[in-house]
């Protein structure tokens, strides 16, 4: 396979996943977003520059999880691997809940995808594979992607999506804590084995979930209901169970945000209002924690390359 060009821009959205009993398969895309910008060199030099979120944190070269996910996709499409020169615009918080290593992957595998000759040897699936490789589990590379709500799982041919419809008059809300919390830390707390009881309880959900985010947000409350991992995961995030809990108690949808510690709050436009309330009580003010509601990103990843501007979200349609 034969490159096409040699500079390409990528957007790609930050991201809630679990979304309360859909543990490790629901997943929705926020409107916050990465840029990656990437020019290609004729020597074998890398270089990349972070502004923003991780800024002099991260690696700075080869070992940048853009950069190796772009490389990995272009070895597989058979393209020939060059030096390159990255520019990281990171808006989504670090360690936070949000999907951030599972936008910059995407972001890796899209940009190799609009850098190639023939982009649409790439479709969507295969792309969303790639990047489970990385990530492990679909739940946030799958919004990431294409946008949206998705439903996501891996199977004998490996990963594979699909999109869940969302009610337009439902607003996504995310309250942030300044502190980070290794998804493997969050991750480690979960038991191997949970009650017969808990596991049908939360199918139930998940299942009413499908439908509450579609038709019926008053619903949402019921539906957003978990027993497999959020409370296991209160002693890592105190202050983040609580919110949910206090949350919850005011009848609204909040769960914890991915592995944590960020809060995601689902609600219908006619609880918004009440919402910037408890939240003005709940959350302003607080130390440490900040609110906002970035809407619901039904693009997913863009990719401006030369004349090409592809989108796979459901905007745009499906590559």
């Amino acid at each position: 396979m034969q490159l096409g060009t040699d500079h390409v821009l990528v957007r790609v959205p930050a991201t809630s996943a679990n979304l309360g009993p859909g543990f490790d398969a629901m997943g929705l895309a926020l409107g916050l977003h990465d840029e990656i910008e990437v020019d290609l060199l004729a020597s074998d030099e890398i270089t990349v520059d972070v502004v923003g979120e991780g800024a002099g944190q991260v690696p700075d070269g080869e070992d940048h999880l853009v950069v190796r996910a772009l490389r990995h996709t272009l070895e597989l499409a058979g393209a020939p691997l060059t030096g390159l020169r990255m520019r990281c615009t990171n808006r989504i918080p670090h360690g936070r809940g949000l999907g951030s290593s599972a936008a910059a992957v995407v972001s890796g595998v899209v940009a190799a995808r609009g850098l190639l000759a023939d982009p649409q040897s790439l479709d969507v699936t295969t792309m969303l594979r790639i990047a489970t490789e990385f990530e492990g589990h679909p739940d946030n590379a799958a919004p990431a992607l294409r946008g949206g709500a998705t439903l996501a799982w891996s199977g004998a041919s490996g990963a594979q999506a699909v999109d869940l419809e969302v009610d337009p008059r439902i607003t996504a809300t995310v309250l942030v804590p300044d502190t980070q919390l290794a998804t493997s830390r969050a991750r480690g707390v979960l038991p191997a084995q949970v009650p017969h009881a808990d596991a049908a309880f939360t199918a139930g959900r998940a299942a009413l979930l499908v439908e509450a985010l579609a038709r019926r947000p008053e619903l949402l409350l019921d539906a957003t209901e978990d027993r497999l991992h959020q409370g296991y995961r209160a002693e890592v995030m105190a202050a983040t169970a609580e919110l949910v809990r206090a949350l919850r108690a005011e009848g609204y949808a909040a769960t914890v945000s991915g592995a944590g510690p960020t809060v995601l709050v689902l609600a219908a436009e006619r609880q918004t209002a009440g919402l910037d309330g408890v939240l003005a009580d709940l959350v302003d003010g607080v130390a440490g924690w900040r609110a906002w509601r970035p809407g619901i990103d039904i693009t997913g990843a863009v990719c401006r390359s030369g004349s090409m501007d592809q989108a796979f979200g459901t905007v745009a349609g499906r590559a």
